[in-house]
């Protein structure tokens, strides 16, 4: 896929949005979404997306940064506080050369602990209900 294709909607970020399909949600307002990861590389892995429809970093309006990175930040602190989380890492992959899989702009916000490693990304789909309990503590965190 060209990092130079326009954003497509049929995207699996931009069907959520719209509702068709379901999410874990953590956190939604009028700027962002935040929901669970399906395959976490920790417990507590969530995704904060824009409502926007944009493709990568580079597409994000500068006026957006600020609202969309305030959100990026509640969340993260319901995290780290919900998960009892000793760290966060914070990452953002774009274009396809750079790791990028859902063309739909997105942060990850992966909670850490010492000496506790990251699984891999895709090695394990969580079950239902342990991302239902995660999503119904991080909520309650806010």
């Amino acid at each position: 896929m060209s990092d130079r294709e326009p954003y497509q909607p049929d995207n699996i970020f931009a069907k959520i949005l719209r509702g068709e399909i379901p999410c874990y949600r953590v956190y939604e307002d009028d700027v962002a979404l935040a929901f669970l990861d399906i395959m976490p590389q920790a417990d507590g892995h969530t995704l904060v997306i824009p409502k926007l429809a944009v493709r990568g970093l580079p597409d994000m309006p500068v006026d957006s940064w600020g609202p969309f990175m305030q959100r990026v930040q509640k969340v993260a602190k319901a995290i780290k506080v919900a998960m009892a989380a000793e760290g966060l890492n914070l990452r953002q992959f774009d274009g396809a050369a750079g790791g990028q899989t859902v063309f739909h702009f997105h942060m990850h916000i992966i909670p850490r602990w010492e000496g506790i490693a990251l699984r891999r990304h895709g090695e394990l789909n969580e079950k239902p209900e342990n991302l239902k309990a995660t999503a119904e503590k991080i909520r309650a965190a806010f």
